[in-house]
Protein backbone atom coordinates (compact mmCIF):
# COMPACT_ATOMS: atom_id res chain seq x y z
CA UNK A 1 0.00 0.00 0.00
CA UNK A 2 1.29 3.22 -0.90
CA UNK A 3 0.46 6.68 1.11
CA UNK A 4 0.43 9.85 -1.52
CA UNK A 5 0.54 13.44 -0.97
CA UNK A 6 1.79 16.28 -2.56
CA UNK A 7 5.10 16.39 -0.41
CA UNK A 8 6.45 13.05 -0.16
CA UNK A 9 5.33 9.31 -0.85
CA UNK A 10 5.59 6.25 1.54
CA UNK A 11 5.16 2.74 0.39
CA UNK A 12 4.15 1.34 3.84
CA UNK A 13 5.96 -2.21 2.78
CA UNK A 14 9.21 -0.30 3.15
CA UNK A 15 7.85 0.83 6.28
CA UNK A 16 7.98 -2.88 7.34
CA UNK A 17 11.66 -2.87 5.81
CA UNK A 18 12.75 -0.24 8.39
CA UNK A 19 11.22 -1.96 11.00
CA UNK A 20 12.88 -5.21 10.37
CA UNK A 21 16.41 -3.72 10.41
CA UNK A 22 15.35 -1.99 13.96
CA UNK A 23 14.81 -5.34 15.11
CA UNK A 24 17.46 -7.73 13.72
CA UNK A 25 20.15 -5.08 13.20
CA UNK A 26 21.91 -5.54 10.25
CA UNK A 27 20.65 -5.70 6.04
CA UNK A 28 21.83 -9.34 5.68
CA UNK A 29 19.35 -10.36 8.72
CA UNK A 30 16.53 -8.67 7.37
CA UNK A 31 16.93 -9.78 4.14
CA UNK A 32 17.83 -13.67 5.32
CA UNK A 33 13.60 -12.70 7.53
CA UNK A 34 11.88 -11.61 4.73
CA UNK A 35 13.31 -13.98 2.34
CA UNK A 36 14.84 -11.07 0.46
CA UNK A 37 18.28 -10.29 -1.01
CA UNK A 38 20.67 -7.88 0.73
CA UNK A 39 20.72 -5.70 -2.15
CA UNK A 40 16.78 -5.34 -2.97
CA UNK A 41 16.74 -4.58 1.10
CA UNK A 42 19.09 -1.72 0.70
CA UNK A 43 17.52 -0.67 -2.68
CA UNK A 44 14.46 -0.25 -0.93
CA UNK A 45 15.39 1.48 2.07
CA UNK A 46 17.55 4.06 -0.07
CA UNK A 47 14.44 4.77 -1.81
CA UNK A 48 12.47 5.32 1.16
CA UNK A 49 15.26 7.85 2.22
CA UNK A 50 14.78 9.65 -0.93
CA UNK A 51 11.10 9.75 -1.00
CA UNK A 52 11.17 11.48 2.63
CA UNK A 53 14.13 13.35 1.66
CA UNK A 54 15.74 12.51 4.76
CA UNK A 55 18.38 9.74 6.20
CA UNK A 56 17.00 6.71 7.69
CA UNK A 57 19.97 4.52 8.48
CA UNK A 58 23.38 5.01 9.80
CA UNK A 59 26.82 2.39 10.33
CA UNK A 60 27.34 1.25 13.86
CA UNK A 61 29.47 -1.10 14.17
CA UNK A 62 28.95 -3.77 11.73
CA UNK A 63 25.46 -3.42 11.42
CA UNK A 64 23.26 -0.45 11.38
CA UNK A 65 20.98 1.31 13.37
CA UNK A 66 17.92 3.69 12.80
CA UNK A 67 18.29 7.77 12.58
CA UNK A 68 16.14 9.83 15.03
CA UNK A 69 14.08 10.60 11.75
CA UNK A 70 13.37 7.11 10.90
CA UNK A 71 12.32 6.70 14.63
CA UNK A 72 9.70 9.56 14.22
CA UNK A 73 8.95 7.75 10.96
CA UNK A 74 8.28 4.49 13.05
CA UNK A 75 5.92 6.20 15.29
CA UNK A 76 3.54 7.32 12.65
CA UNK A 77 3.38 4.23 11.60
CA UNK A 78 2.65 2.57 14.33
CA UNK A 79 -0.43 5.24 13.98
CA UNK A 80 -0.90 3.48 10.50
CA UNK A 81 -0.57 0.54 11.29
CA UNK A 82 -3.16 0.62 13.94
CA UNK A 83 -5.39 2.40 11.74
CA UNK A 84 -5.30 -0.34 8.63
CA UNK A 85 -5.76 -2.88 11.38
CA UNK A 86 -9.29 -0.80 11.91
CA UNK A 87 -9.63 -0.62 8.26
CA UNK A 88 -9.52 -3.90 8.24
CA UNK A 89 -12.24 -4.88 10.44
CA UNK A 90 -14.00 -2.31 9.34
CA UNK A 91 -14.27 -4.20 6.34
CA UNK A 92 -14.69 -7.15 7.80
CA UNK A 93 -17.32 -5.93 10.04
CA UNK A 94 -19.44 -4.56 6.94
CA UNK A 95 -19.15 -7.57 5.41
CA UNK A 96 -21.53 -9.29 7.81
CA UNK A 97 -23.64 -6.01 7.93
CA UNK A 98 -22.57 -5.20 11.35
CA UNK A 99 -21.44 -1.64 10.26
CA UNK A 100 -22.43 1.01 7.23
CA UNK A 101 -24.84 3.20 6.36
CA UNK A 102 -28.08 2.49 4.71
CA UNK A 103 -30.60 5.57 3.98
CA UNK A 104 -34.03 4.74 3.97
CA UNK A 105 -37.44 6.34 2.59
CA UNK A 106 -40.58 5.35 3.25
CA UNK A 107 -44.18 6.39 3.75
CA UNK A 108 -45.25 7.67 6.66
CA UNK A 109 -47.76 5.05 7.67
CA UNK A 110 -45.12 2.18 7.06
CA UNK A 111 -42.65 3.72 9.13
CA UNK A 112 -44.71 3.83 12.24
CA UNK A 113 -45.65 0.18 11.06
CA UNK A 114 -42.31 -1.56 10.07
CA UNK A 115 -39.69 0.93 9.63
CA UNK A 116 -39.60 1.80 13.75
CA UNK A 117 -39.73 -0.97 14.98
CA UNK A 118 -36.89 -2.53 12.71
CA UNK A 119 -34.55 0.33 13.42
CA UNK A 120 -35.31 -0.28 17.17
CA UNK A 121 -34.26 -4.01 16.55
CA UNK A 122 -31.58 -3.00 14.20
CA UNK A 123 -29.77 -0.69 16.78
CA UNK A 124 -29.70 -2.92 19.43
CA UNK A 125 -28.31 -6.29 17.38
CA UNK A 126 -25.86 -4.32 14.76
CA UNK A 127 -25.33 -0.59 17.02
CA UNK A 128 -22.48 0.30 14.33
CA UNK A 129 -24.99 0.27 11.50
CA UNK A 130 -26.29 3.84 10.67
CA UNK A 131 -29.68 4.04 9.67
CA UNK A 132 -30.98 7.65 7.76
CA UNK A 133 -34.76 7.83 7.73
CA UNK A 134 -36.45 10.33 5.27
CA UNK A 135 -40.53 10.28 5.14
CA UNK A 136 -40.93 9.66 1.04
CA UNK A 137 -43.86 9.49 -0.91
CA UNK A 138 -44.12 6.54 -3.34
CA UNK A 139 -43.29 8.24 -6.28
CA UNK A 140 -40.49 10.28 -4.89
CA UNK A 141 -38.85 7.29 -3.25
CA UNK A 142 -38.68 5.40 -6.06
CA UNK A 143 -36.85 8.31 -7.88
CA UNK A 144 -34.61 8.50 -5.01
CA UNK A 145 -33.57 4.75 -5.12
CA UNK A 146 -32.86 5.46 -9.00
CA UNK A 147 -31.19 8.62 -8.50
CA UNK A 148 -28.58 6.77 -5.90
CA UNK A 149 -30.12 9.50 -3.21
CA UNK A 150 -31.92 6.27 -0.99
CA UNK A 151 -30.59 2.50 -0.32
CA UNK A 152 -34.08 1.23 0.52
CA UNK A 153 -37.59 2.31 0.03
CA UNK A 154 -41.00 1.00 2.03
CA UNK A 155 -43.90 2.25 -0.21
CA UNK A 156 -46.82 0.96 -2.19
CA UNK A 157 -47.89 -0.31 -5.12
CA UNK A 158 -49.78 2.52 -7.52
CA UNK A 159 -50.25 3.71 -10.99
CA UNK A 160 -47.31 4.30 -12.59
CA UNK A 161 -44.85 3.21 -9.71
CA UNK A 162 -42.57 -0.03 -10.59
CA UNK A 163 -44.15 -3.41 -11.77
CA UNK A 164 -43.49 -6.40 -9.88
CA UNK A 165 -41.60 -8.17 -12.33
CA UNK A 166 -39.65 -5.01 -13.11
CA UNK A 167 -35.83 -6.14 -13.46
CA UNK A 168 -34.28 -2.92 -11.76
CA UNK A 169 -35.59 -3.24 -8.56
CA UNK A 170 -35.36 -6.78 -5.93
CA UNK A 171 -39.01 -6.53 -3.98
CA UNK A 172 -39.94 -7.57 -0.58
CA UNK A 173 -43.56 -7.76 0.01
CA UNK A 174 -44.38 -6.43 3.71
CA UNK A 175 -48.09 -5.75 4.18
CA UNK A 176 -51.34 -5.80 2.54
CA UNK A 177 -52.65 -2.55 4.66
CA UNK A 178 -56.50 -3.07 3.88
CA UNK A 179 -58.99 0.04 3.75
CA UNK A 180 -61.90 0.81 5.41
CA UNK A 181 -64.75 3.33 4.96
CA UNK A 182 -64.95 6.55 7.06
CA UNK A 183 -68.04 8.17 8.31
CA UNK A 184 -69.38 10.59 10.66
CA UNK A 185 -70.85 9.24 13.44
CA UNK A 186 -74.15 10.37 12.72
CA UNK A 187 -74.22 9.35 9.39
CA UNK A 188 -77.57 7.32 8.42
CA UNK A 189 -75.38 4.47 7.30
CA UNK A 190 -72.84 4.17 10.82
CA UNK A 191 -74.99 1.74 12.68
CA UNK A 192 -74.35 -1.06 9.94
CA UNK A 193 -72.08 -3.74 10.69
CA UNK A 194 -70.14 -4.36 7.28
CA UNK A 195 -71.01 -1.45 4.33
CA UNK A 196 -70.85 -2.35 0.54
CA UNK A 197 -69.05 0.50 -0.99
CA UNK A 198 -71.86 1.08 -3.39
CA UNK A 199 -74.05 2.10 -1.25
CA UNK A 200 -72.06 5.14 -0.81
CA UNK A 201 -72.16 6.41 -4.59
CA UNK A 202 -74.51 9.67 -3.78
CA UNK A 203 -72.18 10.52 -0.89
CA UNK A 204 -69.41 13.72 -0.78
CA UNK A 205 -66.08 12.75 -0.61
CA UNK A 206 -62.91 13.21 1.02
CA UNK A 207 -59.85 12.21 -0.61
CA UNK A 208 -56.25 12.74 -0.89
CA UNK A 209 -54.52 14.74 -4.21
CA UNK A 210 -55.21 12.71 -7.28
CA UNK A 211 -51.89 11.80 -8.02
CA UNK A 212 -51.71 10.55 -4.07
CA UNK A 213 -51.45 6.33 -4.31
CA UNK A 214 -54.30 6.18 -1.64
CA UNK A 215 -56.80 8.33 -3.84
CA UNK A 216 -56.17 6.17 -6.48
CA UNK A 217 -57.01 2.96 -5.32
CA UNK A 218 -60.18 5.08 -3.88
CA UNK A 219 -61.03 6.11 -7.20
CA UNK A 220 -60.28 2.12 -8.84
CA UNK A 221 -62.59 0.96 -5.73
CA UNK A 222 -65.26 3.34 -6.13
CA UNK A 223 -65.72 2.19 -10.38
CA UNK A 224 -65.50 -0.91 -9.67
CA UNK A 225 -68.53 -0.48 -7.63
CA UNK A 226 -70.03 1.26 -10.33
CA UNK A 227 -69.88 4.89 -9.64
CA UNK A 228 -66.99 8.04 -9.60
CA UNK A 229 -66.55 9.42 -6.19
CA UNK A 230 -67.69 13.10 -6.06
CA UNK A 231 -64.74 14.52 -4.05
CA UNK A 232 -65.12 17.88 -2.37
CA UNK A 233 -62.12 17.98 -0.17
CA UNK A 234 -58.64 17.36 -0.48
CA UNK A 235 -55.63 16.12 2.18
CA UNK A 236 -52.88 13.67 2.55
CA UNK A 237 -52.90 13.65 5.94
CA UNK A 238 -55.06 11.27 7.52
CA UNK A 239 -56.03 13.17 10.64
CA UNK A 240 -56.93 16.46 9.03
CA UNK A 241 -59.07 13.88 6.78
CA UNK A 242 -60.38 12.32 9.75
CA UNK A 243 -61.39 15.65 10.64
CA UNK A 244 -63.32 16.60 7.90
CA UNK A 245 -65.02 13.48 8.02
CA UNK A 246 -66.16 14.28 11.45
CA UNK A 247 -67.40 17.65 10.48
CA UNK A 248 -69.71 15.63 7.95
CA UNK A 249 -67.69 17.08 4.96
CA UNK A 250 -67.94 13.99 3.12
CA UNK A 251 -67.20 10.40 3.60
CA UNK A 252 -63.95 8.61 3.02
CA UNK A 253 -61.54 5.05 2.13
CA UNK A 254 -58.72 5.32 4.99
CA UNK A 255 -56.04 2.29 5.23
CA UNK A 256 -55.76 0.31 8.87
CA UNK A 257 -52.23 1.60 9.04
CA UNK A 258 -53.26 5.31 9.61
CA UNK A 259 -55.17 4.11 12.84
CA UNK A 260 -55.68 5.44 15.72
CA UNK A 261 -57.26 8.73 14.16
CA UNK A 262 -56.87 11.22 16.94
CA UNK A 263 -60.72 12.69 15.71
CA UNK A 264 -63.80 12.09 17.40
CA UNK A 265 -67.05 11.44 16.19
CA UNK A 266 -65.97 9.25 13.45
CA UNK A 267 -67.06 5.57 12.71
CA UNK A 268 -64.92 2.84 10.82
CA UNK A 269 -66.85 -0.09 8.79
CA UNK A 270 -65.15 -2.83 6.83
CA UNK A 271 -66.34 -3.19 3.58
CA UNK A 272 -68.34 -6.43 2.23
CA UNK A 273 -66.45 -8.51 -0.48
CA UNK A 274 -62.96 -7.88 -1.69
CA UNK A 275 -62.36 -4.90 0.22
CA UNK A 276 -59.53 -2.55 -1.56
CA UNK A 277 -55.81 -2.85 0.17
CA UNK A 278 -52.49 -1.09 -0.07
CA UNK A 279 -49.61 -3.56 -1.07
CA UNK A 280 -47.25 -1.93 1.04
CA UNK A 281 -43.59 -3.64 -0.41
CA UNK A 282 -39.36 -2.90 0.40
CA UNK A 283 -37.10 -2.06 -2.59
CA UNK A 284 -33.81 -1.58 -3.52
CA UNK A 285 -31.87 -1.42 -6.63
CA UNK A 286 -31.24 -4.81 -8.20
CA UNK A 287 -27.93 -6.29 -6.99
CA UNK A 288 -28.03 -4.13 -4.25
CA UNK A 289 -29.43 -6.62 -1.89
CA UNK A 290 -25.94 -8.51 -1.88
CA UNK A 291 -24.65 -5.62 0.27
CA UNK A 292 -24.61 -6.78 3.35
CA UNK A 293 -26.07 -3.67 5.57
CA UNK A 294 -28.75 -3.11 2.86
CA UNK A 295 -29.44 -6.96 3.25
CA UNK A 296 -29.85 -6.84 6.68
CA UNK A 297 -32.15 -4.44 7.16
CA UNK A 298 -34.49 -5.64 3.93
CA UNK A 299 -34.23 -9.09 6.48
CA UNK A 300 -35.18 -6.98 9.11
CA UNK A 301 -38.41 -5.22 7.69
CA UNK A 302 -39.30 -8.55 6.34
CA UNK A 303 -39.19 -10.20 9.95
CA UNK A 304 -40.98 -6.91 11.78
CA UNK A 305 -43.60 -6.92 8.83
CA UNK A 306 -43.87 -10.93 9.10
CA UNK A 307 -45.04 -10.92 12.61
CA UNK A 308 -48.03 -8.31 12.14
CA UNK A 309 -51.58 -10.08 11.55
CA UNK A 310 -51.94 -7.81 8.06
CA UNK A 311 -48.07 -9.34 6.82
CA UNK A 312 -48.32 -9.75 3.21
CA UNK A 313 -49.27 -13.70 2.13
CA UNK A 314 -46.30 -15.04 0.64
CA UNK A 315 -46.14 -15.00 -3.34
CA UNK A 316 -46.08 -18.63 -4.99
CA UNK A 317 -44.56 -19.04 -8.34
Amino acid sequence: MIVDSSDFTIDLRRLRLLREVDRRGTVAATAAALHLTPSAVSQQLAGLARDLGAPLLERQGRGVRLTGQARVLLTHADAVAAQLEKARADLAAFEEGVVGEVRIGSLATAITAVVGPALRRLRRERPGLRLLVREREPGEAVAGLDAGDLDVVVSVDHPGGPTRDDARYQRVDLLTDVLDVLLPADHPLAGAGELDLAALAGEEWVAAATDDACAQITSAACAAAGFSPDVRHHTSEYDALAALVAAGAGVALVPRLAHPLRQEGLRVLALTGSPPARSIYAATRAGRGTDAPTAAVLEELRRVAAERPDAAVPRTA
